[in-house]
């Protein structure tokens, strides 16, 4: 065995160095949630998840797919690098592989041959951004206006910019109120084909304003980092659900910042929430789901996260891409 020596320096294993380097190379990071609709053909889930992982400095968190929704998520992160003079944002990798995932899924779906239990007017169905690290909300707007642009002039779908992205802030769900998007125009509860018009009724803040009803359109957003968490309630009375659903969201009068959707989903309906963890934690929307449905003779099962929480992110990031260094 080697004795110890009080002056000799151990060094870190090749992982740990790679993952300091790049802490320390860089300080600010983005994160993209984006939503496809699309999981049941297993050729252009293959096809996206190729171009996901075409780079290495962009690292693919998390995915989640639900057959019966017919969507998938990919929650992606990498860095971004400012202008030393101005500090406005001119690169992040990330940027390119979105334009692939977006091509490769609009090469293999098309939508007026889609189906499913969550609402959707888009193959692209909506990408949002999040800063991460020393990243600034203005860093997560001016990345989401490029890869707005992106969308609309070079693979020609109208956009629709929200929250942080838009002039005036405007929500998604307002957005997606004026276009019908939660309105299901199959079987009562589900949503099929194309269901947009052939001219919006609204104007995109990029892309054309008429629309294919193959690759439909996307909204674009930037925002606080939000979580996932679904709440399953053991009943198909989907009309009793949304009265949940209405208390428990902010827009309702229920939990500040609160998000929800009643979506049928096989031998339940869901209660799908987006929330801001600073604000609300799931505990609180699980007990108050839990107090409205035991008043209405609901019962309810223990919900669930779709997605890694923000304090896990950047360290899941910085080990991923220090190994693919």
């Amino acid at each position: 065995m080697e004795p110890n020596h009080p002056n000799k320096v151990l060094s870190s294993p090749p992982a740990l160095e790679a993952k300091d380097n790049l802490s320390m190379m860089h300080s600010k990071f983005i994160c993209c949630k984006l939503y496809i609709s699309e999981s049941r053909n297993t050729m252009a889930i293959d096809a996206i998840d190729s171009a996901a992982r075409s780079d290495p400095q962009v690292a693919v968190l998390s995915k989640f797919e639900d057959c019966l929704y017919n969507r998938v998520r990919y929650t992606l992160v990498s860095y971004i690098v400012n202008d030393s003079s101005t500090d406005e944002l001119i690169y992040s990798p990330i940027r390119k592989v979105l334009m692939a995932m977006m091509e490769s899924a609009f090469s293999t779906i098309n939508l007026e041959l889609h189906s499913g239990a969550h609402p959707r007017m888009g193959v692209n169905d909506d990408l949002s951004f999040h800063p991460l690290g020393q990243a600034t909300m203005e860093d997560a707007v001016r990345l989401a206006k490029l890869v707005a642009s992106d969308i609309g002039n070079d693979l020609q779908v109208p956009v629709f910019l929200y929250a942080a992205a838009h002039p005036t802030g405007k929500s998604v769900g307002a957005i997606r109120r004026e276009l019908g998007y939660y309105r299901p125009n199959y079987m009562g509860s589900q949503w099929s084909g194309s269901m947009l018009p052939d001219v919006l009724p609204i104007s995109p803040d990029e892309g054309p304003s008429n629309v294919s009803s193959e690759r439909g359109a996307t909204t674009v957003g930037a925002t606080p980092f939000l979580e996932n968490y679904n709440v399953p309630i053991l009943s198909k009375d989907v009309a009793a659900v949304r009265r949940i659903t209405r208390s428990v969201s902010g827009r309702g009068g229920g939990l500040p910042s609160v998000q929800a959707l009643a979506l049928f989903h096989g031998d339940c309906t869901e209660i799908a929430c987006l929330l801001d963890p600073d604000h609300v934690s799931a505990y609180q929307v699980q007990t108050v789901v839990e107090q409205i449905a035991a008043d209405q003779g609901l019962e309810v099962e223990k919900g669930y996260f779709t997605d890694i929480t923000k304090d896990r992110m950047l360290d899941k990031y910085l080990k991923i891409a220090s190994t693919a260094d």
